[in-house]
């Protein structure tokens, strides 16, 4: 019994070590560049967001604005204070959804962690995220034209912890909260995806997601709405996943739910929506995100 438990043991570190050293070098990447931008760009891209135009943009506002959400790195909590902070300057509606939704599903850091999947899979995210924050937004304008879609009474922007003097100390304590929130789910991912390997049969996981029926789509994002609690943690499953026949379409549509059904996103959205617009928003996400894999599997075959 002993000799089988140290066997399994030998061939699960010698599964999460390949894993952890082929992907380590995109989570540390992720988290220095992550923390450049939180501590020294952050306050510059949501005083550009503050200085767009609405005679000059109009309804294209949106596309700035998912640009933007995209290159905030605030997490969901950091998020809705600050689209409080722009409501109260005058932001649209329209615009403020384009920005909320691409800041629920990627940030620079994601980013860099995305790129262990492959350049083909970080574009797909990349697009993919864009398109359903714009779409966001034009579904906020045309239905909503003339009415709040959100609610944000009682929220204030928070106080930045990056306050420290010293610019070296400020970036170091930020590059430090990064590794302690990211650090324990990276490490379950990569475990769980060397139990994986052990232990699930490849033909199992071929089955599952693989090929371009819906079936395997709409599997990928119902999984994706238990299992994403961090994007960090979500990657070395995914690159075994795909390894193991995972389509585009269904890593796309998983890409998507994960982090929009994340459980501290949803709480957040919960409040500053009120339970009917709350409900429309988790439709839509399962809707788009079923709907944009079987595009991209009919676009870019696996």
């Amino acid at each position: 019994m002993i000799d089988i438990l140290r066997r399994e043991f030998i061939y699960l570190w010698y599964y999460f070590d390949i894993q952890f050293r082929q992907i380590a070098g995109y989570w540390i990447a992720g988290i220095l560049i992550g923390s450049f931008i939180s501590v020294f760009a952050k306050d510059s891209i949501h005083q550009l967001f503050r200085r767009i135009d609405d005679q000059k943009f109009g309804l294209l506002g949106i596309i700035p604005a998912c640009l933007l959400g995209i290159a905030s790195p605030l997490c969901m909590y950091g998020t809705i204070p600050v689209a409080a902070s722009f409501r109260r300057q005058g932001i649209r509606e329209d615009w403020l959804a384009s920005f909320m939704m691409a800041s629920i599903l990627l940030n620079p850091q994601l980013i860099i962690y995305s790129a262990a999947l492959g350049q083909k899979v970080l574009w797909i995210r990349i697009i993919t995220c864009f398109l359903c924050g714009i779409t966001a937004g034009l579904l906020v304008h045309f239905f909503y034209k003339d009415r709040e879609f959100f609610s944000f009474d009682g929220f204030e922007e928070r106080a930045s912890h990056d306050t420290d003097p010293n610019l070296f100390l400020r970036y170091l304590k930020n590059v430090g909260r990064n590794l302690r929130a990211t650090g324990p789910y990276f490490f379950i991912g990569v475990l769980l995806s060397a139990l994986f390997q052990r232990y699930v049969p490849q033909e199992f996981m071929t089955k599952l997601f693989a090929g371009d029926k819906a079936w395997g789509v709409l599997m990928a994002a119902t999984i994706g709405v238990p299992l994403y609690a961090c994007g960090g943690g979500t990657i070395p499953l995914l690159r075994q996943w795909l390894w193991d026949g995972m389509s585009y379409g269904s890593a796309a549509a998983f890409m998507l739910t994960g982090p929009a059904t994340k459980i501290t996103n949803l709480g957040a959205l919960k409040i500053c929506m009120g339970i009917r617009r709350f409900l429309l928003y988790l439709a839509y996400i399962m809707i788009f995100s079923f709907l944009c894999g079987l595009a991209v599997n009919l676009l870019i075959p696996s």
